[in-house]
């Protein structure tokens, strides 16, 4: 992976090759002037960060994107990859999958399981390393420079290492000072960036994940096919996703269950048969989801993905989320950085909260709904989708990308009435 130093001539040839072909790059790059000042730089190379420093770099900008650790580099996470998520990557970007899924069983804390297969793929599997490392190398060959091992202190848009208004300086831990006319925050949900802009979260949850190699016996009886376990505490699901010769096995639950949860793995796991095979990784996660008022912005500082609060509350899906909401502040960044006042520059901020809320935030709001009844009502949720042929229907439209929860409630009366009728109950 071609680092900053490599990279210097190439992006300096590229940049002046977009420019003369884009009468309107060239154009907003003389009015940005200074070219010691980035036109954006983004914190996290992980699928939100990665997606907003391809479309800022796609649209000619001089991108600087930036991540504390080496890549590539593990990340807890089950490594779905559903329709949202396959329909929001670069063009030509070839997803690394481990598998393609036709069949889910779905059992109740281990009880009454039951198989559903499609003959159409439902959704794929990817290990994180390769498929975060692969969207950074696309946001590279658009034109944005990558420096890893760089850990960001703090972000400052007053004070004296700002130059102007129309500046935003980034301090490194190293004590350097990055320059730039928008910043994006793709951090995760406790970085620095998020704190700056001031994202709230009202819902916090642990996931616990290992990663086992079986023998390929073993395997064989998995590929193709993921298991769904409702869980024992409210809330809580757990999950095998078979990736060639090694299951990645999770659960996840509210935040403060920490013994439960881990009892509910250890015990998953010993159900499953798997006990006997040393994991190569057991991780765990916070996933946080923001609550509706949370701030997206500050300044000229967006925040996207995992860093801004965004994900499905109900199956804490964060891939597709973090791949659409980066894309979109990677859009926005540009037109804040070409914003000439405050003014401006808050208008486009704006304009990204509002594309924001009006998506994914539709999405949000309804999956609330659904983790209240699920919450309640685990069994009812395992006999609707295990035994009513259009709960199922729904369930492979939503992870085809066909539809997603919040069309799904808004287009179909019968979904709509359901979920009504089940808030009431819970």
């Amino acid at each position: 992976m071609r680092t900053e130093h490599g990279h210097r001539a190439d992006r300096e040839q590229k940049y002046i090759v977009s420019s003369e072909n884009d009468a309107t790059g060239a154009a907003a790059a003389n009015e940005l002037g200074d070219p010691s000042v980035w036109d954006v730089v983004v914190v996290g190379a992980g699928p939100a960060g990665a997606s907003a420093a391809y479309a800022a770099a796609v649209a000619g900008r001089r991108v600087l994107l930036l991540e504390k650790a080496e890549l590539p580099r593990y990340k807890t996470c089950g490594g779905g990859i559903i329709g949202p998520s396959r329909d929001s990557l670069p063009p030509g970007f070839e997803l690394p999958l481990r598998d393609k899924i036709h069949a889910v069983t779905f059992s109740l804390n281990g009880r009454l399981a039951r198989t559903r297969r499609s003959k159409r793929m439902l959704f794929g599997l990817i290990n994180r390393p390769d498929f975060d490392a692969g969207l950074v190398e696309q946001a590279q060959k658009a034109g944005a420079v990558l420096r890893t091992g760089e850990t960001v202190s703090r972000v400052e848009q007053h004070g004296p290492a700002v130059p102007d208004r129309r500046t935003v300086a980034v301090v490194l831990s190293g004590g350097e000072t990055v320059l730039a006319h928008a910043v994006v925050g793709a951090d995760g949900s406790a970085g620095r960036i998020g704190a700056h802009v001031g994202v709230k979260l009202d819902q916090v949850d642990l996931g616990l994940e290992a990663e086992i190699p079986v023998p390929e016996t073993v395997a064989e009886d998995w590929a193709g096919r993921v298991l769904i376990d409702w869980g024992p505490m409210p809330g809580s699901y757990g999950w095998v996703f078979p990736k060639g010769r090694t299951l990645t096995v999770g659960v996840i639950s509210a935040r403060g269950e920490g013994a439960a949860t881990k009892r509910y793995l250890e015990d998953f796991i010993a159900r499953l048969g798997l006990a006997g095979f040393e994991p190569t990784i057991s991780s765990g996660h916070l996933t946080r989801c923001r609550s509706d008022d949370s701030p997206l912005s500050r300044g000229r500082v967006l925040v996207c993905g995992d860093a801004a609060g965004l994900l499905e509350p109900w199956t804490r899906e964060g891939i597709s989320f973090a791949l659409r909401s980066g894309r979109l502040a990677g859009e926005w960044a540009v037109r804040i950085a070409e914003a000439h006042d405050g003014v401006d520059a808050r208008r486009q901020a704006l304009n990204y909260a509002f594309a924001i809320k009006a998506g994914l935030g539709v999405e949000m709001a309804v999956g609330r709904r659904m983790l209240a009844v699920f919450e309640r009502r685990p069994v009812l949720l395992h006999a609707a989708i295990t035994g009513f042929r259009p709960a199922w229907k729904a369930f492979a439209d939503i992870t085809r990308g066909s539809t997603s929860l919040a069309g799904l409630v808004r287009t179909h009366s019968l979904a709509r009435r359901a979920l009504d009728a089940l808030d009431k109950r819970a």
